[in-house]
């Protein structure tokens, strides 16, 4: 192709002809630059961060739900142990708020697993109506970033969530 003539006069667009004088398609309408103009929006966007829920009790399932969407959070949520550890490896949680006594697999179990598997360690905040200290110093023993005890208000479970996620 030989380019027969190039307006670049000032405020004009500049316009590239070739021998046939069809004019050339815009450079930002070519596929690839469109594509790679989205990557970049795209990549100034702030990621919405993943919450994975695992708790057996809907009820509390349900109100944590309803208070961290409602923070922009992007929440997941495993009924027992094995389906949380399974969502885990999914979904690739940002955090991970676990109730500690669950069918099939215990939250210190997954706790546990969570730490042994993962390169990058998730966060975790714990959540128990169980008293006992000695669960708590267990709990954290295994790596917990948070625990909190049932019933809590849903304030100390957001400022929790977003001071581990800032």
């Amino acid at each position: 192709m030989r380019v027969r003539s190039v307006d670049v006069s000032p405020g004009a667009h500049a316009e590239v002809k070739r021998r046939d004088d069809a004019a050339l398609p815009p450079l930002e309408t070519h596929p690839l630059m469109a594509k790679e103009k989205t990557k970049r929006e795209e990549e100034k966007k702030p990621q919405t961060k993943r919450i994975l829920l695992v708790d057996d009790d809907a009820e509390i399932i349900d109100s944590m739900r309803y208070a961290l969407e409602k923070q922009g959070f992007q929440i997941f949520i495993a009924r027992d142990g094995n389906q949380g550890l399974a969502m885990a490896e999914r979904e690739d949680p940002d955090l991970v708020i676990l109730d500690m006594m669950m069918p099939k697999r215990s939250g210190f179990l997954v706790l546990e697993k969570l730490r042994r598997t993962r390169e990058v360690p998730v966060r975790v905040i714990m959540v128990t109506a169980n008293e006992g200290s000695r669960h708590k110093a267990y709990a954290e023993m295994l790596g917990v970033d948070d625990y909190i005890r049932k019933p809590f208000a849903m304030d100390k479970l957001i400022d929790a969530v977003q001071r581990l996620l800032a």
